[in-house]
């Protein structure tokens, strides 16, 4: 007689669609390593794709700020009680946390007072930068961390919290041996370049083009005065209109000089000498590419005085925290002006191959591909056995 076989089931969980893009390649991951798994959770497009049997879909979901928070609540709280309601009906083997912390560690918490279910931590909450005080729910309630920023493991130890440095998943994203890398380092060797080109990228929320993109154009302006074969692209992200864009350029009386371009950053990363990018996971991205930096950033004087009290980091750029030094120039709030910045840039495009060169140790400090390989690993040994402590051979 043939009994049918009983499936494992992981419970992934994320809010953002960065965190639908980990975790998918995650679920693929562990799919790999077994067959016998049912997925269920809260995810995107991504996670579909991987046909996980997804209860609510985060486009209803993604919400970034207090406001947008405040406004969006009764979704988040749909989406929470959805969530209990799956835990009941079909509860877990294991849930796996993406990133996300503000539901996320809310999720935990209710998972292990009610039903004691082993959780996985994958892209833990910036702990380093604000809100230390989350390292005690993350203690309390996780049973395992897989970290993606080497600086983390010192942190998760010292809170004697379980863990293991993955690697970044960025670096899958980004080889080290891109065509585009190789052809810029032999381009800036050459005593006749062609003109120059620089990517602009003024972020992916209405608030930053709003305080970010017309500094951008001034100092883009500024510095074709002084270098006359310097073009620049604009990076569009997917959540904001190309007409919103073109509305900074159109008072603009060199604005042929500018291009906007849709699609994956990593296109405009394989055709720019330099980048000035807004402060963010695209710098770091950038880095990997050894595309030469200016990262910037501008927020209301409230909103910066708030963020000064609360982020206790040495550097804004996660490149510049990973090795502990400014490889990537920051010229934040009252220094991110055009003149700073276009001043910055023309001393860069003469020292490209210094700055380039600078980003090699990025990549040195991250480690190697596979995040979410030795992920998959500690979520399937997580499934097979009742101590969650894990350890790889060797490192990434």
């Amino acid at each position: 007689m043939n009994f049918p076989v009983k499936l494992s089931h992981i419970m992934i969980l994320t809010g953002e669609p960065s965190g639908d893009l980990h975790a998918s390649h995650l679920v693929r991951e562990i799919k790999q390593l077994s067959n016998r798994i049912y997925f269920s959770g809260i995810g995107g497009t991504h996670l579909e794709n991987q046909n996980v049997d997804l209860f609510y879909n985060i486009s209803k979901l993604s919400a970034m700020g207090l406001t947008e928070v405040i406004m969006q609540f009764r979704q988040i709280k749909k989406a929470f009680d959805l969530f209990k309601k799956k835990l009941n009906a079909n509860t877990p083997d294991l849930i796996i946390l993406v990133d996300y912390p503000g539901f996320n560690l809310k999720a935990a918490q209710f998972a292990k007072d009610n039903y004691n279910i082993k959780i996985l931590y994958y892209i833990t909450p910036k702990v380093w930068a604000w809100n230390k005080s989350r390292l005690k729910k993350i203690k309390k309630y996780i049973d395992h961390a897989a970290l993606i920023l080497p600086f983390e493991e010192k942190i998760y130890k010292k809170a004697e919290i379980p863990s293991t440095y993955v690697g970044n998943p960025l670096v899958d994203e980004y080889s080290e041996n891109l065509p585009g890398v190789l052809f810029r380092s032999k381009h800036l060797l050459s005593k006749d370049k062609d003109p120059l080109i620089i990517g602009l990228l003024p972020g992916s929320r209405k608030a930053e083009i709003k305080n970010l993109l017309d500094i951008m154009v001034k100092a883009a302006n500024l510095i074709h005065r002084n270098n006359k074969k310097v073009n620049f692209i604009i990076s569009k992200a997917e959540s904001i209109k190309r007409e919103t864009l073109e509305a900074c350029l159109q008072i603009d009386k060199k604005k042929y000089l500018f291009q906007i371009k849709a699609g994956p950053v990593k296109d405009i990363f394989l055709k720019s000498d330099l980048v000035i990018a807004a402060s963010g996971t695209v710098t770091l991205e950038a880095a990997l590419c050894y595309v030469p930096t200016i990262i910037i950033y501008k927020m209301s004087p409230v909103s910066y005085r708030m963020a000064k009290l609360l982020v206790k980091v040495k550097y804004a750029g996660l490149a510049n925290l990973i090795v502990n030094a400014e490889v990537m120039p920051e010229l934040l709030q009252n220094d991110a002006t055009p003149e700073k910045i276009s001043e910055k840039a023309l001393f860069m495009l003469d020292n490209l191959f210094y700055f380039q060169n600078q980003l090699q140790m990025v990549r040195k400090f991250i480690g190697k591909k596979g995040a979410s390989k030795r992920a998959a690993n500690i979520a399937v040994y997580m499934l097979k056995n009742s101590k969650c402590s894990f350890e790889f051979d060797k490192k990434p």
